[in-house]
């Protein structure tokens, strides 16, 4: 993987990487599962839930690459790009840019 100047650069690449529909849509779950964690543990107070995120976030996008995409995750080389796209592409589901 060659490395990207900027965010620009990297997110057609990132969007590549997820050509797969239920990959895509594993990534939808996890991030809105996330989304829900932050909730539950804003309200509830109790910020032990927040552990759940990473666990959560990722478990669902792994298993998208690697049983659906059957790629690496682009995380390995790029966390920062990676953490950006996944939510880049979250919102441009929601609105209906990207298919589910």
């Amino acid at each position: 993987m060659s490395s990207y100047a900027s965010f620009t650069e990297f997110y057609p690449f990132y969007l590549q990487e997820h050509s797969n529909r239920t990959c895509r849509r594993l990534h939808f779950i996890g991030s809105t599962l996330v989304l829900a964690v932050i909730v539950l543990a804003a309200l509830s107070g109790q910020l032990r839930w927040l552990w759940l995120m990473p666990l959560i976030g990722y478990g669902f996008a792994w298993v998208g690459h690697f049983a659906f995409e059957k790629n690496r995750p682009a995380t390995f080389q790029h966390p920062l790009y990676s953490l950006a796209g996944d939510w880049v592409m979250y919102g441009q589901m929601l609105r209906g840019k990207i298919r589910f």
